[in-house]
Order: structure tokens, then C-alpha cells, then sequence
């Protein structure tokens, strides 16, 4: 569940200035296939690939991996314009699912434009780097029900065993798959497609890619839309009980100047403090019904459960509309509608991660950087999350290999390639002052935040045709998104049935 928690989660006109030259003849034989939904609910039709990458960069004739590569053609056969290349989140997700989850999103950007998808290595088809660790939940050695708050000893314990199993199924070679080594993989692959100038959408930690991306190869980039903005010095995981409060307030907030919802929900602020008092130090057995299966299903509803239904429900705003009816309901005593939301989410999520291709980040980039002194570690305990993230993180990565790093990494990003980042007001792992933070550095770009919304933005309100309009027209301060005036986030349930009429 750990993985869960960071994690969590995202041209029409072939004349426009800029476009990309028709591609050289590619390297990369394609083959027709399709790609499906990582919930098997639709696939679409592509060209797909393998590019065999070298697993140690500096060692090219040593072992081989293969990176999974899919190309959607643009709808427009004649266009020449800049193909466009995904960069998932996670650290762990793959771009093929973010593409196939969402593709009703890139249909605009589909027209004149193929989307590119590099599965990155240790994630999807491309090496993959899954590892099985419990749900804090269910954690062995935990306190039983009932009884006071869990062991946190025995709870680090099962952690360090989940990451020895992954270790000795993975080995050493694990070292090899982090950012640094991705973004030589990405321009292989641009290569070896035969594409001079690419355009990139960038989601949560993809961001930190394309951003290092940029660094090293500016001249091969056209424009860039990043969504969940990271900025190069942020350290991941560092703030995020911070941001996650944050995003939480806000939420509440919201609920708070929306007459229906306050009418329903009066009290939310102290529901919130007493079940984060209740749940610190006790746990609660509960049975109910598997939301995937329907059999039932005991749980043990403690702390961990009830953070992470904070954090996942905090997300994005329609998961957020459900927050104060179910935090209602768990605080008259009625725990199975929000136990089994969040069962529900965190497995679709956690399904999804790569967790030993997110240690491999993390544990290479991140924590070899984190020294919070005392008054922060104390200001980070006082939050719904405390500092419960950064210390398993901390045990994960005491045996972690660490891998290869530029120097650079965490250094302050100057570019003019024309940039969109796109904030939600309430996102609680990627603020916007995140991406206000980067944007110092950017001489050409737009920062939209849209009111109310989570992380992620792709898929929102008149985002998609904004970020076609983008691509064809890569003028930041000309992009017209006056379409986003009318916006407002989903309205919050006051009942099982829904939101008032």
C-alpha cells in the first residue's frame, strides 16, 4: 500500500509552425496489434515493437532488455506533424495503460498526430518490475483487531521481507532502471522511429522525465504539456503528508461553501478529528463484501485503511465528492461503504504500479536526499499521514541498489521550448505551486490551474481540446482557454443516490 500512497496515478494543423519533418525510415519494425484496457473494458488498434536497450547503459554488449514500444498512427496519414510521446506517473505506471485508459482524451490530438508509447523499463511490457507487498491493513504481525495501534516494528519487518523477495526474484540488475537510464531509452527510441522533433505529455512523475529530457536533448523537442507538474529539486515523497493536508482542507472546504453539501454534512471538520483520533490508537473488525468479487471479506479498518481513504479519495474531485457522505457514514459507525471504496481504488492502482521499478527511482533519486530535521519530521507527524511513508521508504531503500543518477538531476530547469503545465487546485501529491516553482525557469510557457480538481488533468472539463490546440499551435501565451471559465468540479454526494438534484 505504500506504493499506493506515492502514488498514486495521466496538433490538428499539419502546417503549423515548427511541425516535425517527415520521419526518416525507421529502425523499429512495427507490427498491427492492439493494446488493451489494464481492466480489459476496450483495446485500440496500434503498430507495435521492441527495441532491444542495453540493461547496464554502460555496457553495451553485456545482458539486453527489450523496451515495448507502440505507435497509434495519426488519423491524417498525410500529416507531418511532431509525433507525441507519453510519459507515465507512478514511478511504475506504464504509457500504454495511461494511453489505452484514457484515449478518448488524445482523440483531438490523434487527428494530425500518432501517439507514441514506451512502455519505460521496469514497467508494463517493457522488463517489468512487479513486486507483491502487504497492505498495511493486512499487514502480518500487526495488532489484532481491536487492540491498540498496530506494530510499527512488525509492520517494518513485513516490508523488509516483501523487498528481500523482490531482490532475490529481481537481483542487483534492479539499479538499472532509473530516470537518468529511461531518458537514454526515450531517445533511442526516437531514433530509431526515425523522428527528428517529438512533442511529450508528461503525467505526475513522468514529468521529472520529460523535464530531464529536455535537459539533454532540447533541440529534439517541439513542445511539452505537463500534468501533476514535479519540479527538478523537489525530492518525491519529501512533502507529500504536507500536500495531502493541504488538498484535504481544501476539499472539506469546498464542501463547507457548497450549500447542499453543508446542509448534509455540517460537521465534517470534527467527524475529521474524531476518526483520526479514534484511529490512531485502535482498529476495528470488519467483514463485508470483496467490491471485485462480492464475497466477504475481513479487514482490519485501522489507521493505515483510513489514511488511505483520505489520500485516494482525495485524488481527484470525483472521488472527492464521495469523501464527506462516506466520512459521514464512518463516523456514525457505518465503515464498510468507505473500507470498500478505497479497497476498490487502492487495487486498481497498486495493480497498475511497477513497485520495484518505483524503488528503483525512488530509492536512487529521492531518499539518499531526504534529511527532514526535527521541527519538520515533527510539523510532517502532526498531518493525517504522519511520517509513516518516509520511514518504510527508508527501510525499502537501506536495500535497494541504488542506480545510475546524472548530476544534474535535481538542478533548476532553464528551456524555452514551449511549455502548458495544467495544476488541480487540490492535488494532493503535485500542488500548483509545484509547477509554479519550474515555470521560473521556463521562458515560454502557461500555467492553468482549474478550480476544485485533484491530480491529473487530462481528462477535464475542455482540457483535451486545449492541449490539441497546444500541439497544433505551440504559442503559450496565444492559447485561448477561455473554455475553462464555466468549469466546476464534480458536485459532492449528500447521499448514497448521488448529489442533490
Amino acid at each position: 500500500m505504500w506504493t499506493v500512497r506515492l502514488a498514486c496515478l495521466l496538433g490538428l494543423l499539419s502546417s503549423c509552425p515548427g511541425a516535425a519533418a517527415p520521419p526518416a525510415p525507421a529502425a523499429l519494425p512495427l507490427h498491427e496489434c492492439r493494446l488493451e484496457h489494464p481492466l480489459e473494458l476496450s483495446s485500440v488498434a496500434a503498430r507495435c515493437g521492441t527495441l532491444a536497450a542495453a540493461e547496464d547503459p554502460d555496457r553495451p554488449q553485456g545482458a539486453h532488455i527489450e523496451l515495448a514500444v507502440a505507435v497509434v498512427p495519426a488519423l491524417n496519414r498525410r500529416s507531418s506533424a511532431a509525433p507525441l510521446f507519453l510519459l507515465a506517473g507512478g514511478p511504475g505506471q506504464s504509457a500504454t495503460d495511461l494511453y489505452v485508459s484514457f484515449a478518448g482524451a488524445f482523440a483531438r490530438i490523434n487527428r494530425d498526430h500518432a501517439i507514441v508509447l514506451l512502455d519505460q523499463r521496469g514497467t508494463g511490457r517493457s522488463a517489468p518490475l512487479f513486486c507483491a507487498y502487504p497492505d498495511d491493513w493486512q499487514t502480518p504481525g500487526a495488532a489484532a483487531p481491536g487492540t491498540p495501534v498496530p506494530d510499527v516494528a512488525a509492520a517494518s519487518a513485513a516490508v523488509r521481507e516483501a523487498t528481500r523477495a523482490c531482490l532475490a526474484k529481481f537481483g542487483d540488475r534492479v539499479r538499472f532502471y532509473t530516470s537518468s537510464v529511461a531518458v537514454r531509452d526515450l531517445d533511442e527510441v526516437r531514433r530509431a522511429l526515425g523522428f527528428a522533433q517529438i512533442d511529450l505529455y508528461a503525467a505526475s512523475y513522468g514529468t521529472r522525465v520529460a523535464e530531464l529530457y529536455l535537459r539533454r536533448h532540447p533541440d529534439a523537442v517541439h513542445a511539452v504539456i505537463l500534468d501533476g507538474v514535479t519540479y527538478p529539486e523537489q525530492l518525491i515523497g519529501a512533502d507529500t503528508p504536507l500536500d495531502a493536508e493541504r488538498a484535504l482542507d481544501l476539499i472539506l472546504a469546498r464542501c463547507q461553501a457548497t450549500p447542499d453539501c453543508a446542509a448534509a454534512f455540517p460537521e465534517t471538520a470534527q467527524e475529521r478529528l474524531d476518526l483520526v483520533r479514534r484511529f490512531g490508537p485502535s482498529s476495528v473488525p470488519l467483514t463485508l463484501s470483496d467490491p471485485s468479487s462480492g464475497a466477504p471479506l475481513a479487514v482490519d479498518f485501522n489507521r493505515s485503511l483510513f489514511d488511505a481513504a483520505l489520500r485516494l479519495l482525495s485524488y481527484n474531485a470525483t472521488e472527492a465528492s464521495l469523501l464527506p457522505l462516506l466520512m459521514h457514514h464512518a463516523a456514525q459507525g457505518r465503515l464498510a461503504p468507505l473500507a470498500a471504496q478505497t479497497i476498490m481504488m487502492a487495487r486498481e492502482v497498486g495493480e497498475q504500479l511497477a513497485s520495484g521499478m518505483q524503488n528503483s527511482v525512488i530509492c536512487s533519486e529521492d531518499v539518499p536526499f531526504y534529511a527532514p530535521s526535527p521541527p519538520e519530521r515533527a510539523k510532517l507527524a502532526q498531518t493525517y499521514q504522519g511520517t509513516l511513508q518516509l520511514d518504510a521508504l527508508g527501510e525499502i531503500c537501506k536495500l535497494w541498489p541504488r542506480g545510475p543518477v546524472d548530476g544534474d538531476l535535481h538542478a533548476a530547469l532553464k528551456s524555452a521550448v514551449p511549455t502548458l503545465l495544467l495544476s488541480g487546485e487540490a492535488d494532493p501529491v503535485t500542488p500548483p505551486g509545484d509547477a509554479e516553482r519550474l515555470a521560473r525557469g521556463l521562458s515560454r510557457q502557461r500555467h492553468l490551474v482549474l478550480a476544485g480538481e485533484g491530480h491529473g488533468q487530462l481528462a477535464t472539463a475542455c482540457i483535451p481540446q486545449l492541449m490539441a490546440e497546444f500541439l497544433n499551435h505551440p504559442d503559450p501565451a496565444g492559447l485561448d482557454a477561455s473554455c475553462l471559465a464555466g468549469h466546476h468540479a464534480a458536485p459532492f454526494f449528500v447521499a448514497l443516490s448521488g448529489p442533490a438534484p
